[in-house]
């Protein structure tokens, strides 16, 4: 029993906004998991593509140049970390200028195949279980999760939020450029964002971030001891 129990891996996929990093990480540190912020990786080669002068309107040169930069995640969920080429991008990954172009890069499916490689690595190693958190989590990434949980919230509540998080962000231009963000995900071709045929669908719109946690927390939990 204690073996199942240690060796749980959820997988909790969503759109932006909904509330997956705070709930993931809160319940990964609760249950004492390993935390992986799958997002963090596509933002850290998004990153180091804009610095090194890759053109992002280009799959063609994303894709020659996608194997180059080494990316190194911290699964610690009360400090998790990211390094590319050995410097820290935490701070740079999270700048406005990322956010617009991270969705094309993350479209190339030479970026996705090698991410995702590196996620289920990630993920084959945190012998402790691990709360993995992304947009192709349960459907392509760990399609064998323990459990996998879906986030959604309406559009409003969403922008809301991420407004709440940027001081002197516009609610409306938020709204829009999470839709946006939403259709660009929903529509690749390669592991476009999706909610897996066996995933529990959590609407976190009326919810607090505490309410949030403490379903996944019962989920979790639930699954162990089916487990």
């Amino acid at each position: 029993m204690e073996t199942a129990r240690s060796s749980v891996i959820v997988a909790i996929d969503g759109p932006s906004g909904t509330g997956k990093s705070s709930t993931s990480k809160a319940v990964a540190a609760k249950l004492g998991l390993s935390y992986l912020d799958t997002g963090a990786q596509y933002r850290a080669i998004t990153w180091w593509m804009l610095t090194n002068g890759v053109d992002v309107g280009n799959p063609e040169e994303i894709a020659t140049a996608a194997a180059k930069p080494v990316i190194v995640s911290g699964t610690d969920p009360a400090a998790p970390t990211i390094t590319v080429d050995g410097e820290d991008a935490s701070g740079p990954i999270r700048t406005q200028e990322v956010t617009s172009k991270v969705s094309a890069v993350s479209a190339v499916p030479e970026v996705r195949t090698l991410i995702t490689a590196l996620q289920r690595s990630i993920a084959a190693a945190a012998t402790g279980g691990i709360v993995v958190e992304g947009r192709d989590i349960g459907t392509t990434v760990l399609p064998d999760a323990d459990l996998k949980i879906f986030l959604t919230a309406s559009p409003e509540a969403r922008a809301a939020r991420r407004s709440g998080e940027v001081k002197g962000s516009d609610l409306s231009a938020t709204r829009e450029a999470l839709i946006k963000r939403d259709a660009a995900d929903s529509g690749r071709k390669t592991s476009p964002l999706a909610k897996a045929d066996d995933a529990v669908e959590v609407d976190t719109t009326e919810l607090t971030l505490q309410q949030v946690i403490e379903c996944v927390v019962t989920l979790v939990e639930g699954k162990r001891v089916a487990a």
